[in-house]
């Protein structure tokens, strides 16, 4: 026993760090606790009820291992140096993760698992399949799409695509934002849990989705991969992590156990062989033995009616999942007649603000009629008093010229001058006539102008006095009160009760789901090819790794994950083990 043991022992705690995706947390242990103590005071922690999906691992030389539940934390070949280090880790995936996975936080953990496996190229994705992965992963972060919150360039400082995806392509960071925000738009009105659901459902869909990859050799010495995950055991050839070769459900084999680095598995169907592959180290036997034993024991799970523990808490789900979508509903109504009552506030002050501008429009025309008939008033009292003038000055005229005639006797020399200037008084006298005449007419004509001018300003009060009524006005359906800045609510209005008819309208519309769901799958591959189209003509074949020639070719032949596994196990138990023996 080392030092470090031996003090640990004679300590009666010691301290330990477990890594979650989140965050980290610390514990300080007894020296006593198994692994489960352990295990169950990091799930009450975070709140996790769905306990047996998830384990504690820890690194161990070149490999890893998890801590098993019913041995002492300190017996076992945890890292010597203090505190000590777990990861809190998804150590069995499920089949179908929307209808297995009840409490958010076991799907915002895997969520959080998995989308890291695919950015640490972990699990191969495809590039059009990353695009929208991306875009869920936005929508559970930021919530529904803003355009006037999330600018372009909002997801610049972001880790959203694979490198190999990125490094694929002849594409701008923008041109990439700009694809995954399109899809990100599409998404409104989707809550955080649902997008994370979203990418889980995708994702599970994905060849290298859950599985375990252990590097073995069979009987002839071939350099094989086996895979383990939640359908069974795959055989893959090194160079392709894709497609397996053959492929063993969990329902046909009967037994599994090693012996050193020697491992068996036996099939339940009696008249096929055992069949035996061989590992690098005994410590690897362990591992897959801990990952085939758990995934068999979920896989028979699934396959029996669910325990009453599962019972309650999927009943606590779906009554949660009910709560929130009233809940929801309510602040959608909310939202919309909040949204109306802004409109019609913006509307109500548009409309005041055009009145107002109305009003001033009319106050500077009536201040200008005003100013004009002034002015026409004072230029037809000017004429009226130039005619009178005139007038005067045509009478005084007239009467010297009378006079003149009554001197004309006086003799013929005067009568000669006075006839000259009677013909010089005449044309005075004419011309004073005819300006009279023509002043009289333009005292006339400014007379009628002034009237015009009162008219236009009485016009102009008119309109002034109706623009004032209108500027009062107020919309039918808003009380009186609502016309200031602030527009309130009654909550009374808007309260809503959880009754047996929300019940039933849920189960109505989950039932609607059900029907619509292969339309949706529809959708999301036309959604996939789009994007496919959209990138390829910016694609550099040169960059593509092997992997990616294998998915294309699976594609080109409509092979899916699914339907290769469903083909393998048509064939019979027997034939797949003489296959795999002669790889």
């Amino acid at each position: 026993m080392g030092f470090n043991s031996l003090m640990r022992k004679q300590a009666k705690t010691f301290n330990v760090r477990i890594s979650t995706m989140e965050s980290d947390l610390e514990f300080s242990c007894e020296v006593k606790w198994k692994g489960k103590d352990l295990f169950d005071l990091v799930c009450r922690t975070l709140g996790l009820r769905e306990t047996w999906f998830f384990g504690l691992r820890y690194n161990i030389k070149d490999t890893v291992a998890w801590l098993k539940m019913d041995k002492k934390v300190l017996d076992q070949e945890v890292p010597k140096e203090e505190p000590i280090t777990f990861h809190f880790l998804a150590k069995f995936y499920p089949e179908n993760a929307e209808e297995e996975l009840v409490q958010d936080i076991t799907q915002h953990l895997f969520f959080l698992q998995v989308k890291k496996k695919i950015l640490d190229e972990e699990i191969h994705c495809p590039p059009e399949a990353s695009v929208l992965l991306a875009s869920y992963a936005v929508h559970a972060e930021y919530g529904d799409y803003d355009p006037a919150v999330h600018k372009p360039g909002f997801l610049a400082e972001e880790e959203l695509l694979p490198k190999r995806v990125i490094n694929l392509y002849q594409m701008t960071p923008e041109m990439w934002e700009e694809r995954i925000t399109a899809c990100y738009a599409e998404h409104r009105g989707r809550t955080r849990d649902e997008a994370e659901m979203e990418y889980l459902k995708i994702a599970q869909d994905l060849d290298m989705y859950g599985v375990n990859y252990f590097l073995i050799r069979n009987k002839k010495g071939t350099d094989l991969l086996l895979g383990v995950d939640a359908l069974g055991l795959h055989i893959y050839e090194p160079d392709n992590k894709l497609t397996p070769k053959c492929s063993f459900p969990w329902n046909e084999i009967r037994n599994i156990s090693y012996s050193d680095k020697e491992f068996t598995i036996k099939p339940l169907d009696k008249k096929a062989n055992v069949f035996k592959f061989n590992s690098s180290r005994l410590r690897v036997n362990k591992l897959i033995l801990q990952l085939c034993i758990g995934n068999h024991d979920l896989f028979m799970r699934r396959r029996r009616v669910d325990s009453l523990e599962v019972q309650q808490m999927k009943a606590q789900a779906r009554e949660e999942r009910a709560r929130k979508q009233v809940e929801r509903q309510r602040l959608q109504r909310e939202k919309q007649l909040r949204e109306e009552a802004e409109r019609a506030r913006d509307e109500l002050k548009r409309r005041l603000i055009q009145l107002q501008d109305e009003a001033h429009m009319a106050n500077e025309a009536l201040l200008r009629s005003e100013q004009t008939a002034d002015l026409l008033a004072e230029k037809a009292q000017i004429a009226e008093e130039e005619a009178k003038l005139l007038a005067q000055k045509a009478a005084e005229a007239e009467t010297e010229m009378q006079r003149i005639k009554v001197t004309a006797i006086r003799g013929q020399e005067e009568r000669r001058l006075m006839e000259q200037k009677m013909l010089e008084a005449k044309m005075v006298a004419l011309k004073m006539a005819e300006e009279s005449e023509r002043r009289a007419k333009e005292a006339e004509q400014l007379k009628q102008d002034l009237l015009e001018a009162r008219d236009s300003e009485r016009r102009a009060k008119n309109k002034l006095l109706e623009i004032t009524s209108k500027a009062v006005y107020v919309s039918p359906g808003l009380a009186p009160d609502s016309m200031p800045q602030d527009v309130s609510f009654s909550r009374e209005n808007l309260s809503f009760d959880f009754k047996d008819t929300d019940m039933k309208r849920l189960s109505m519309e989950i039932e609607k789901e059900k029907v619509e769901y292969m339309e949706k799958s529809k959708h999301l591959q036309e959604q996939l090819n789009e994007l496919k189209t959209e990138i390829e003509s910016l694609k550099l074949k040169e960059r593509e790794t092997s992997l990616d020639i294998i998915h294309n070719q699976n594609t080109e032949q409509g092979t899916s994950k699914h339907s290769n596994f469903k083909k393998l196990t048509l064939q019979s138990t027997k034939s797949r083990v003489a296959f795999f023996e002669e790889l």
